[in-house]
């Protein structure tokens, strides 16, 4: 249990740094992609209003047109900057190429370029490495293709080296938070931990005075013969040692103290078996038990507690059927193991709160639990008996007046 809780902790932890560290990643990179792009389309701009020309510089007092969307020129930026520039006329011809400005494009490469930007019809974007914006003019179109390598290759190493340095952080944060994942459960763990004696010790204290109740209770039905006080008697102490017996269980769950002996257990035969000893309870209670069972399906467990599993669900289903309720178990092949479930019709059930019923001590209906003599602790321990065949178990209803628990064991 103590195990469980710190790796939930540890999960929960590194993915909540996950998200925030997804999160400052795209938001760096996004921000730089953004600022690269205006960067870009302010070159562009430049050129477009400069008929394919960077205008003159002049230091010390740089015009107000010479800055677009945060680009802003200096006396490197014509020598910095590589592009090459495609013009046509009205019918699409090319009638101009000026390459003298990028040494990576020939000529023919640049008329290949211009026309295949003239025939996807759009006006700026991406062809390849280069960034490119159309100018319509009189006397047809300029082509503007901007060599962008450096900023994509600037981009591209500075996002796998934020994921990098992400990487790091988070095996380094790994590492930390399971090293002192256990001091920062600690108070739960003592809490838990008292928890637990208190039950174990309770437990064992219960039994003597249970025993001496149930030892005085057939000396009066020695002396003074059976009669309905002393049938109450045996009836509370029997359900007083249920509970001690379940809340022992419970506690050994907890403390991971349970020494199952894991061989081939005929589930087929145990499903079957575990039916007929409620078959005669049932149909003094007028109600419909059927069973489907394939036969002779073979899993890997513990003998004793699958068949205390199969018990306290049937035992559930009997207690919490409505009057002359149907109760059906099934028994099947299933793609990875075997899928047992036990369906019962019931009175009006709270969907919304079917996964609490396996909660500690946790009774849908109060009244109805007192009536069959529930503590709210029977499909705990089923599902602390799943888990530890390292099955899995659900609970639905179809319709709010039925339910159905299912469990797949390997």
């Amino acid at each position: 249990m103590i195990k469980k809780l710190q790796r939930k902790f540890i999960f929960i932890t590194m993915a909540s740094l996950l998200s925030v560290m997804l999160l400052l990643i795209g938001g760096i990179n996004g921000i730089n992609l953004y600022q690269m792009e205006q960067r870009l389309d302010g070159t562009l701009m430049l050129l477009s209003e400069n008929e394919g020309k960077f205008p003159k510089f002049e230091k010390g007092n740089p015009p107000i047109e010479q800055r677009h969307y945060g680009f802003e020129i200096n006396e490197e930026t014509q020598f910095e900057t590589r592009y090459f520039i495609v013009k046509t006329d009205g019918d699409g011809n090319v009638r101009e190429i000026n390459t003298s400005h990028i040494a990576a494009v020939s000529s023919e490469e640049a008329q290949d370029y211009g026309l295949k930007v003239l025939t996807d019809g759009k006006t700026e974007g991406y062809e390849s490495i280069y960034k490119y914006r159309v100018v319509t003019g009189d006397n047809g179109n300029m082509l503007i293709f901007l060599d962008c390598r450096s900023q994509l290759q600037t981009a591209r190493v500075f996002f796998f080296i934020s994921l990098a340095v992400a990487g790091v952080t988070l095996l380094l944060v790994v590492i930390l938070v399971s090293v002192f994942s256990k001091r920062a459960i600690k108070p739960f763990i003592e809490s838990m931990e008292k928890q637990k004696q208190f039950i174990t010790d309770a437990g064992h204290e219960i039994k003597t005075p249970i025993a001496i109740i149930s030892a005085n209770a057939d000396v009066l039905e020695l002396t003074q013969g059976n009669n309905e006080w002393i049938t109450s008697i045996r009836n509370q102490t029997d359900r007083l040692n249920k509970l001690i017996k379940n809340l022992l269980m419970l506690a050994k769950t907890d403390e991971d103290d349970i020494k199952l002996v894991f061989s081939e257990c005929n589930m087929s035969g145990l499903v079957l078996e575990t039916i007929e000893a409620f078959t005669s309870m049932a149909k003094m209670q007028n109600k419909d038990l059927t069973a489907n069972v394939i036969p002779g399906l073979k899993i890997s467990g513990d003998k004793n507690s699958l068949r205390q599993m199969l018990s306290s669900l049937m035992d559930n289903a009997l207690k919490y059927s409505d009057e002359r309720g149907t109760i059906r178990v099934t028994l099947l092949q299933g793609k990875k193991g075997i899928k047992l479930e036990v369906f019962n019709t019931s009175e009006k059930i709270d969907t919304k709160n079917l996964d609490r019923l396996f909660d500690r001590f946790y009774r849908a209906d109060f009244s109805r639990a007192r009536e069959t003599g529930g503590y709210g602790i029977g499909l705990s321990i089923v599902k602390s008996i799943v888990e530890l065949h390292h099955g899995k178990i659900t609970v639905g209803s179809d319709d709010g007046k039925s339910i159905r628990f299912t469990i797949y064991l390997g």
